[in-house]
């Protein structure tokens, strides 16, 4: 039986999701929760690969297990046995052709980011922070220059495994939200650290250091040294996954709802 879960989790304690051998990744915390409830190990499949201190509003994955629970036995029962910064939302059983990650069509990530000459204190590792005034208009004018498809090497980590660092993106936005700068990304995919890569080069262009041109140049130059420094992880939440309708599934997208500190 393959089950597909919706879950939650703050990030800012785990080195991320996939499994580490300290044990310390969100996946080690689901699947041991899982195990306990199934009674055997369970192996999981995630939509996306959140980094350290990346949280999730809304990830995605699927499991196979060889025993039938009720549904709610896999989101009640498995959240007994998970720490309090994860948290299944929902459960559903699906057929065995779903794949959470090869199935998805668009993931989506949001990025918070309190921009105040003091740091934050009670959204601390939740939210990233610049103490300089930034420019929206002006990032917005650069953000444009991401979208559609392009080599995103200037923005990829120089660990990452991605197969290609050409991805289609459909959706940049900047606006503020409750005291926060809201960076909003929609794409087919994500290479390793292409957010956190790109925030901080539109922070750039927002303070001022870069005209927005910039952006484009650096997509252009597809090399990683030109851009700015990768941005901290705080701020990052993966917020969903887009899947085909047939797959009938619970809500797979969830806006980030954080209150102003």
């Amino acid at each position: 039986m393959r089950i597909a879960i919706g879950l939650e989790y703050l990030g800012t304690g785990f080195t991320g999701w996939q499994s580490q051998p300290d044990g310390r990744g969100v996946q080690d915390a689901l699947e041991r929760a899982l195990a306990a409830v199934a009674g055997q190990p369970v192996r999981t499949v995630a939509a996306g690969r959140t980094d350290a201190r990346v949280h999730a509003t809304m990830q995605i994955a699927h499991f196979d297990v060889g025993v039938a629970r009720p549904d709610t036995a896999w989101v009640r029962g498995v959240n007994a046995h998970l720490p309090p910064e994860v948290a299944v939302l929902w459960a559903q059983p699906i057929g065995v052709e779903f794949h959470a990650r090869n199935a998805a069509r668009a993931r989506s990530y949001t990025y918070l980011l309190a921009n105040r000459p003091v740091r934050p204190a009670l959204l601390a590792s939740r939210v990233g922070w610049y103490h300089q005034p930034l420019d929206v208009d002006a990032m917005t004018h650069a953000a444009g220059a991401l979208v559609g498809t392009h080599d995103f090497s200037a923005f990829r980590a120089a660990e990452c495994q991605a197969k290609s660092p050409i991805k289609t993106m459909t959706e940049v936005t900047i606006a503020a939200d409750g005291g926060l700068l809201r960076f909003d990304f929609r794409a087919d995919a994500f290479l390793q650290h292409m957010i956190r890569n790109i925030v901080g080069s539109l922070v750039h262009v927002g303070a001022g250091r870069e005209p927005p041109a910039w952006i484009a140049t650096l997509l252009a130059a597809r090399d990683r040294t030109r851009a700015a420094p990768t941005f901290a992880p705080d701020g990052l939440y993966f917020t969903g996954v887009d899947y085909d309708a047939r797959w009938a599934l619970p809500a797979t997208r969830r806006p980030v709802a954080v209150a102003q500190g």
